[in-house]
């Protein structure tokens, strides 16, 4: 026996949500799921914790979800069509590129949670820098 696919809670013609849109949205890959930014925004994931430490310390979920809400490095996943484009404000060009690990402030953006945990949506200026590897500049007990 097939389950039918979760109806929606919104008041929707059939043929916008159907068994066959459902099973669509399940067979995306988890980058196709990441909103498209617009403008000059940006889409990040930060840096999420193991659930275990290499000296063995093991986190519970809410440390986890805790620490990535907190955290301030991130990778990029995708950047708006006009980000970086405005040649008065960054004359060298764009400070990053999508798959690069960046540095920002605390709370910065705009918070998605998905599964797995959460996006931050920023604009191209919050940058404060890039990081070759995350593991450079974060403590060595927390990998």
């Amino acid at each position: 026996m097939i389950k039918e696919a979760k109806k929606s809670k919104l008041i929707l013609p059939k043929n916008i949500w159907d068994n066959k849109t459902a099973e669509k949205v399940k067979e995306k890959k988890e980058l196709e799921k990441v909103p498209q930014p617009t403008g000059f925004r940006m889409v990040l994931f930060p840096l999420k914790l193991e659930e275990k430490t290499s000296s063995g310390i093991i986190f519970t979920e809410d440390t986890i979800e805790q620490s990535q809400i907190t955290t301030n490095v991130c990778k990029v996943l995708a950047i708006g069509p006009d980000a970086y484009a405005d040649k008065s404000r960054f004359p060298n060009g764009a400070w990053c590129k999508e798959g690069d690990w960046v540095l920002i402030t605390r709370y910065a953006g705009s918070r998605i949670k998905i599964e797995g945990g959460e996006l931050r949506i920023i604009n191209d200026d919050e940058i404060i820098a890039k990081v070759d590897d995350p593991r450079d500049i974060l403590p060595a007990n927390i990998f």
